[in-house]
């Protein structure tokens, strides 16, 4: 139990220095998505489902969409002004 647990945290450190250093704005948001879920796989572990399920819900599940949803609103096309 206690060497999973070691194993998802260190996923945990890996998926978020993936994260920070990624150049592409989606890999960083996909790994931000894969980060809640491994935490709330962590909470699981250690036996706390229902702050899983929150966890999974709200952070994997509703952070990722607005992320999603903010960056297709701010996102332009470099190609508009270059007429």
């Amino acid at each position: 139990m206690i060497y999973a647990t070691i194993g998802l945290v260190i996923l945990l450190v890996v998926i978020a220095i993936y994260a920070v250093l990624s150049k592409s704005v989606v890999a960083a948001i996909v790994a931000v998505g894969v980060f809640s879920f491994v935490v709330s796989v962590i909470f699981v572990v250690l036996q706390a489902p229902d702050v899983a399920m929150t966890q999974a819900v709200v952070g994997a599940g509703l952070t990722t969409a607005f992320f999603v949803i903010a960056l297709d609103k701010t996102n332009t096309d470099d190609t508009e002004g270059a007429e």
